[in-house]
């Protein structure tokens, strides 16, 4: 994809989501409301996880999985989160984690860095901090990270290898990767992946299942494993631009650095 072609995408992803977050205290649907790729943040995280979270950061919430949930942390452990949005996933992991470990959001739209701090701050949490970059280029140090989360964020990026490649340099030997995600068990129309409501709504940037991991295995991964594997659309629907959607599914996912 040319450099100008990703850029572009870039910048639309990043306003939508601004949006998103400007309106966090008003949406009570996630993504894209009834477009959207995502699922409702009620079907992916039980009332005891988000029930004394604030409203905003529930709201905000964009995911199509619930990668803490695989993530198996533990006490002392430093974790980032790549696309942090409102900061749901960070706020779980830091319960995990305790006041001895540390969780790291990353995020390229500064709305969203702004919401996840305010709700950092009406939690009281001091182990997590966000900040503004992006995925790609997180500026952490190399060998810094225990585990890697990530939630229906890594398919609106336009060059995933070095989203992975970035994944690999940051995490410690022996560190994991586990992140929620949309993938294609068959291709995509091309007017569908050129499609920037598409992509926005987590659908155009979706890759097929083998180019997916074998990027992860290219950039380093190893015993990379499929957990959960959910259709987003259940049948194939009528004829037409809709028909294409049973082809997406929401997958969990997880991965090794080598030691």
């Amino acid at each position: 994809m040319a450099s100008a072609n990703a850029q572009g995408i870039k910048e639309v992803v990043r306003e939508h989501y601004a949006e998103y977050a400007r309106s966090a205290d008003k949406v009570d649907s996630s993504c894209c409301d009834d477009a959207s790729c995502c699922s409702n943040e009620s079907a992916l995280y039980t009332i005891g996880q988000i029930g004394d979270l604030p409203s905003e950061a529930v709201a905000a919430s964009a995911g199509c999985g619930n990668p803490t949930a695989l993530a198996s942390l533990s006490p002392g452990e430093t974790v980032v989160d790549f696309g942090s949005g409102g900061g749901i996933d960070c706020f779980l992991a830091a319960k995990a984690v305790g006041p001895s470990g540390k969780v790291i959001g990353i995020d390229m739209t500064q709305d969203m860095v702004n919401l996840a701090r305010k709700n950092a701050e009406t939690l009281g949490l001091s182990n997590v901090e966000f900040r503004l970059t992006e995925i790609e280029d997180t500026q952490l140090d190399d060998n810094s990270t225990d585990v890697i989360i990530s939630n229906c964020v890594i398919c609106l990026a336009p060059d995933k290898d070095n989203v992975f490649a970035e994944a690999i340099r940051i995490l410690r030997p022996g560190g994991r990767l586990f992140v929620s995600d949309m993938v294609l068990v068959e291709e995509l129309p091309e007017d569908v992946t050129e499609d920037m409501e598409n992509w926005v709504c987590c659908l155009g940037g979706a890759e097929l299942k083998s180019t997916y991991l074998n990027r992860l295995a290219k950039a380093g991964f190893r015993e990379v494993e499929i957990i959960s594997d959910t259709p987003y659309s259940e049948s194939e629907g009528s004829e037409g631009t809709e028909s294409w959607r049973s082809k997406v599914h929401s997958m969990s996912i997880k991965a090794i650095k080598s030691a």
